[in-house]
C-alpha cells in the first residue's frame, strides 16, 4: 500500500459544538488550529501533554504548530478539541481527504505527514473511553462526505488502543487493521554496557571496537550529549548540512532539501529545548559531526527523532558506534522505552534493539447504516477477506 498521501484541497470542517449528544462524557469540537497559538491555548494545551495517557511529542504544541504552519499553507487540517469538566482533556488535529491511497474513497483522517511518526491523539489520563465516545459521537454526526475514519500511524497497544478497543466493542462499530508493522523499542531493565552484550554478537562487538579503533587513528573522536539550549543553532546547521550531504540531499528528501521542512526542523528543535524535551547526541571527529541524533524525551518514553552521519566515513559504521553510546538513555532517570520512529525491519536498528512496538492503520465506521454498509464493503475489500476487528 502507498504511504500516507498529503492532504488535498477540501471542504472545511464544520464547527460541531452542538452535534455531540447530552449522553456522550464531554464534547469534541472542531477549531481552526491557529485558535491554538493563542497563549492561553497553548498553555492549557502543554497541560494536556503534562497529563496524558500516552506521550505523543509530534502532537504537542512546540511540534505540531510548525507542522501545521510549514505543510498546511491551504488551512485543511482542523482540530478536533475534547473538553470535559471544564478543562482540555483531548486534542487531535483532523483533515478530510478527498482519496485514499490512490482511491477515490473520501474518508476524515488524524492528519500526519513524513516527519510525524506517531498519531496517538493527546489525552488525558483516565479520559480515554470518553474521549472515543465523544470522537464517534462527532465524527457520525460530521461525517460529509467521509466514508469511514482513518487513524494513521497508531501503537496498536497502550490504554488508548485498550480504551479504543472496548469502546468499538460497545457500539458494536466495525474497525479494521488495514496495515500492521512492527518498529524497533528500547525497553529493558538492563543497564547500558549489559545491554548491549546481550543484544550485539560478540564478533559484532569485536568489529565495533576494531572501528572505532581505525576511525580514531584519524584524528581524536569525541561523544557529546546535551540536553539543553545551549549551542543549539550551530548544532541544527550542522545536522542539517550532514543529512543533506549524503543519499538524502541527493534523493531531494533531506530536510535542508526543502524550506518547509527546515523551517520545522528549527523551530521544533527550539521548542523541544525550551521545555526539556530534547537531548542531542554527536560522535564527533576532530571536532567536526561524523553521526548526530536528535531525540526527543516524553517521560515515561523517549523517541529517536532523526539522526545522520558522514557516509564518507561508512565503512567505520559511524551510526552504530553512535547508537553504541546512545544506549544511555537505558540508565536515564524516567524514560522506561524509546521508541526508533524507524520503519521496519530498518537495516542498522532491528539488529541492535531487541525489542518491538507495533504500529498501523486504522479505518472505522463512521456515520448511519448506510454509509457503514459501503464502508464494510470497502473494508472486505482492502483486506482481502472477511474484516476482522482491531481486536482480532
Amino acid at each position: 500500500m502507498a504511504s500516507i498521501a498529503a492532504p488535498l484541497a477540501s471542504p472545511p470542517l464544520p464547527d460541531a459544538a452542538d452535534a455531540a449528544p447530552r449522553a456522550v462524557e464531554g464534547r469534541v469540537r472542531a477549531l481552526a488550529w491557529q485558535a491554538f497559538e493563542a497563549p492561553n491555548a497553548r498553555a492549557a494545551w502543554d497541560a494536556l501533554a503534562e497529563r496524558c495517557a500516552e506521550p505523543n511529542p509530534f502532537f504537542e504544541s512546540w511540534y505540531l504548530l510548525p507542522s501545521l504552519r510549514a505543510l498546511d499553507p491551504r488551512h485543511e487540517a482542523r482540530m478536533l478539541r475534547f473538553h470535559r469538566n471544564g478543562e482540555l482533556a483531548g486534542l487531535m488535529p483532523l483533515v478530510r481527504e478527498r482519496r485514499y491511497y490512490g482511491w477515490p474513497f473520501p474518508h476524515l483522517r488524524n492528519w500526519v505527514h513524513a516527519n510525524c511518526f506517531l498519531g496517538t491523539p493527546l489525552v488525558a489520563r483516565g479520559d480515554e473511553d470518553a474521549f472515543w465516545r465523544a470522537l464517534f459521537a462527532w465524527t457520525d454526526a460530521n461525517a460529509g462526505l467521509g466514508l469511514f475514519l482513518h487513524l494513521g500511524a497508531m501503537p496498536l497497544d497502550g490504554p488508548l488502543h485498550a480504551a479504543l478497543v472496548q469502546v468499538l466493542a460497545e457500539q458494536g462499530r466495525e474497525s479494521g487493521v488495514v496495515l500492521r508493522e512492527e518498529r524497533a523499542m528500547l525497553a529493558s531493565s538492563l543497564g547500558q554496557k549489559d545491554y548491549f552484550e546481550a543484544a550485539v554478537s560478540a564478533k559484532k562487538r569485536k568489529e565495533l571496537r576494531r572501528q572505532f579503533t581505525r576511525l580514531s587513528e584519524l584524528g581524536e573522536i569525541t561523544v557529546t550529549r546535551e540536553d539543553d539550549e545551549a549551542g543549539l543553532k550551530p548544532w541544527i546547521d550542522e545536522f542539517l548540512a550532514l543529512e543533506f550531504s549524503g543519499w538524502k540531499g541527493a534523493a531531494g528528501s533531506a530536510l535542508a532539501s526543502h524550506q518547509a521542512t527546515s523551517e520545522l526542523f528549527r523551530e521544533a528543535m527550539a521548542g523541544a529545548a525550551a521545555r526539556g524535551r530534547l537531548e542531542r547526541l554527536a560522535l564527533r571527529l576532530d571536532g567536526d559531526p561524523v553521526a548526530m541524533l536528535a531525540s526527543f524525551l516524553t517521560p515515561p518514553g523517549a523517541y529517536s527523532f532523526k539522526t545522520a552521519f558522514d557516509e564518507r566515513f561508512a565503512r567505520f559504521s559511524p551510526g552504530v558506534l553512535l547508537q553504541r553510546e546512545n544506549l544511555a538513555v537505558l540508565e536515564r532517570t524516567g524514560i522506561d522505552w524509546t521508541d526508533s520512529c524507524a520503519a521496519a525491519d530498518h537495516p542498522m536498528i532491528e539488529h541492535l534493539w531487541r525489542e518491538r512496538r507495533p504500529v498501523g492503520r486504522i479505518s472505522i465506521a463512521i456515520g448511519g447504516n448506510m454509509r457503514r454498509r459501503l464502508f464494510h464493503q470497502l473494508l472486505k475489500a482492502e483486506l482481502g477477506r472477511k474484516p476482522a476487528g482491531i481486536a482480532s
